[in-house]
């Protein structure tokens, strides 16, 4: 079941995000066939980050009302405190910033406070991703550089890529006259995720970049730089990152 569970992670990293939801699904089989409580939970878990991963509030909404009956019951409380962080975070994505912050903030309160840190500086990068979209981009930065310390100084380097596509974004939110400095974090970005072969944090950091050019009126080459990346993928056309990818494509004639 751990097999799967990290398999799906893995996967979506690497550019399969449909294969990803397969192997979760996988995980959550073999646990369930278990009847054993916290297995179920721990493939709960791995379901929801790859729902999380590929953006899907819906998906996320639907199976974090079965974590959060099983943590209470069972009294799983890091999973709990997960739980309640993904549910913030679908709450926020459907427009309910107020009460989707607040949640996502007990989750990160409830999960420090049991030692359940191994996602940390994941959901720090969350949290301020939608606290950029919120308009506390301020705050947000400041989170983004704690995740960053976080996930590097303890290991976690896989969403490195995300640190700084996020750091551009919140600091062309904050003023377009960032635009060297945001330009400098996609390409930072991109160059880690290529490196560790991670083309949905590549795809992310490009398709950044690439809107940035756009609004420099630099279409032929945000093209020429998203393009071959757009069709090097063979799954996962539904996802909002590749539409958002195709998308962007379509008006940079």
């Amino acid at each position: 079941m751990c097999g799967q569970g990290h398999a799906a992670l893995a996967l979506w990293s690497l550019g399969f995000p449909d294969q990803a939801v397969k192997s979760s699904l996988d995980a959550l089989t073999l646990a369930e066939e278990l009847s054993h409580p916290i297995s179920v939970a721990h493939a709960l878990r791995y379901a929801l980050m790859v729902g999380l991963y590929r953006r899907e509030a819906r998906a996320v909404r639907e199976r974090v009302t079965t974590l959060l009956a099983l943590a209470a019951e069972q009294d799983f409380v890091d999973y709990l405190a997960l739980a309640t962080f993904m549910q913030g975070w679908a709450q926020v994505q459907h427009g309910q910033s107020e009460a989707g912050l607040a949640g996502m903030r007990q989750g990160l309160a409830t999960g420090r406070a049991v030692g359940s840190r191994a996602q940390e500086a994941n959901l720090l990068a969350v949290l301020a991703d939608a606290l950029g979209k919120t308009g506390a981009a301020e705050e947000g930065l400041g989170m983004l550089n704690e995740a960053l310390a976080a996930g590097t100084g303890g290991g976690m380097t896989y969403w490195e890529p995300e640190f700084h596509r996020l750091k551009g974004e919140l600091l062309l939110s904050q003023s377009a006259e960032n635009g060297a400095e945001a330009e400098a974090c996609y390409n930072q970005a991109i160059a880690v995720a290529s490196r560790q072969q991670a083309k949905s944090l590549e795809l992310r950091a490009t398709t950044s970049l690439a809107r940035l050019w756009q609004g420099q009126r630099k279409h032929a080459e945000a093209r020429e730089l998203l393009e071959p990346l757009y069709e090097w993928f063979t799954e996962g056309f539904d996802t909002a990152d590749l539409i958002e990818a195709k998308e962007l494509l379509s008006v940079l004639k």
